[in-house]
């Protein structure tokens, strides 16, 4: 396709995990980009060349206005964390849907379903409602090209986080028969890569493709993997017992999946979900999937950088990350973020930042500091002795006591990555934004903790370390306009 803004394209379930990544991508390829979301507020991605229509495909008189001109619409829509009816809900979605688009003269429509097993005699109501949207959409004459997906492995996906909250919260986990049934996973790259490749389908029939990555593991595997990548031992004790229903509200426990969403998945992993048709890797020849090993890499490499493009519970029909004791968890991360503001230019604002540690101390509750320091120099890490270099100035890869400086824009931002002794990584972050009358000074502290003792190391000093941060937080305002304000009163006086 020689030019990709004349080819106007239609995503649903843009503010889901997999949807948000496929918008991202399809907006810097350039094509002409439609959005089809329930709240357009959701929508983070912002680009000349897209268009967000609210709307909703259990509500037929939405639909017209976002597939008008569309020639593909991508399908990224089920119901899975509504409380109940979900199948009546994803069935009555997908005919309207397919109508709307038939009506609209859409050429061809891309949906992502789910991989289950064609040999078993059981098929769980979630993965039945999944095929049988396919079916819906292809029933529209339009033609249909299906991906039935197994495990999705990314930072932020759905099944990813499971596998996380288990690994870095129990250190011997009671596994069920579930976590033994085998599945082929497939790294989120690779799934966006045969979306993408769907826009020139290899023939004008609807098809059905079975995708995955190129070796089949078991949850247990996963879990395996994550836990070797993440440098944690771990032990399961498998038991032939734990119904879905009991298996559910034990991940409610564990995890971030609440109860109802994880007995429907459990339900559908009582099958195998391997690839039994290779079609996908004969009909896209330039895609090759990678391996398990490279598909966690790339997940961890992915939240390193920018913690996640996406996350699964961002879609609307998931539970919302909402602040409570600890922090916000943010893939393995937990994330505390205060905000302050002050009555002076962010250059002002960001002054007492610049000069923080060393001899000038860290402006609150010191005696707390220096008494961290004897402690981290009594397990042999390396305390507050190596202060800084230069008494106001910073650079990228500054020594601080025990921070080290990871990033930092002048009278805007400073990160600092911890080199103290630690059951986990730490970052503390200080940034400054314009805001009416003066500057908004936002502090935030980022912690992975490893295992479950990263997790009683964090929740345990939470208070502390809050005392602490608002505190320093409250004298960088401080110090940020008694400094201006010397320096106002000094300029007019001479």
């Amino acid at each position: 396709m020689s030019d990709p803004s004349s080819h106007r394209i239609l995503v649903t379930g843009a503010t889901g995990y997999v949807g948000g990544r496929l918008l991202r991508r399809l907006v810097d390829l350039g094509y002409d980009v439609r959005a089809l979301v329930r709240h357009p507020e959701h929508l983070r991605i912002k680009a000349p060349n897209l268009v967000v229509f609210p709307g909703n495909v259990s509500e037929p008189d939405t639909l017209p206005p976002a597939l008008e001109g569309v020639e593909t619409a991508y399908y990224l829509i089920h119901s899975m964390g509504e409380v109940k009816g979900f199948e009546e809900i994803d069935r009555q979605g997908a005919i309207n849907f397919a109508a709307a688009a038939k009506a609209a003269g859409v050429r061809h429509i891309v949906y992502l379903g789910g991989l289950t097993s064609s040999s078993d005699d059981y098929i769980s109501p979630h993965m039945a409602s999944r095929m049988e949207v396919g079916q819906r959409l292809r029933d529209s004459g339009i033609q249909t090209t299906e991906f039935r997906a197994s495990i999705i492995v990314g930072s932020g996906s759905l099944s990813f986080e499971l596998i996380r909250a288990l690994v870095e919260r129990l250190p011997v986990m009671i596994t069920p028969r579930w976590v033994s049934i085998m599945g082929q996973p497939i790294g989120i790259d690779d799934l966006l890569a045969y979306l993408l490749a769907a826009l020139q389908p290899p023939s004008s029939e609807s098809k059905v493709y079975e995708i995955g990555g190129s070796e089949r593991i078991s949850y247990g595997g996963l879990m395996h993997e994550y836990a070797d990548q993440r440098g944690l031992r771990r032990r399961m004790i498998p038991v032939p017992v734990l119904t879905p229903h009991l298996s559910s509200l034990w991940l409610g426990l564990v995890t971030p999946v609440y109860a109802r969403i994880g007995k429907k998945l459990i339900s559908s992993v009582r099958n195998e979900s391997v690839v039994e048709d290779d079609r996908a890797l004969r009909d896209f020849p330039s895609i090759r999937p990678v391996d398990v090993h490279e598909m966690v890499a790339r997940a961890l490499r992915n939240e390193d950088q920018e913690f996640a493009e996406t996350h699964w519970a961002d879609a609307v029909s998931s539970v919302g990350m909402k602040k409570s004791y600890g922090g916000v968890r943010l893939g393995s991360r937990i994330v505390v973020l205060n905000v302050m503001r002050v009555s002076v230019p962010p250059a002002a604002a960001f002054h007492p930042i610049q000069r923080i540690g060393g001899r000038n101390g860290w402006y609150y509750a010191n005696i707390i500091w220096k008494l961290r320091g004897w402690v981290d120099l009594w397990v042999g890490g390396a305390g507050l002795r190596r202060g800084r270099r230069h008494a106001t100035e910073l650079h990228p890869g500054d020594t601080l006591d025990w921070w080290r400086v990871e990033e930092i824009e002048p009278d805007k931002r400073l990160k600092l990555f911890a080199e103290m002794r630690l059951p986990g990584r730490a970052w503390l972050e200080f940034e400054v934004t314009p805001a009416p009358l003066g500057s908004d000074i936002t502090q935030t502290a980022m912690f992975d903790p490893a295992g479950i003792w990263g997790l009683i190391y964090w929740y345990s000093l939470y208070p502390i370390h809050q005392w602490i941060f608002k505190g320093m937080l409250r004298e960088i305002a401080r110090r940020a306009e008694k400094e201006h304000q010397h320096g106002t009163d000094h300029a007019k006086r001479t």
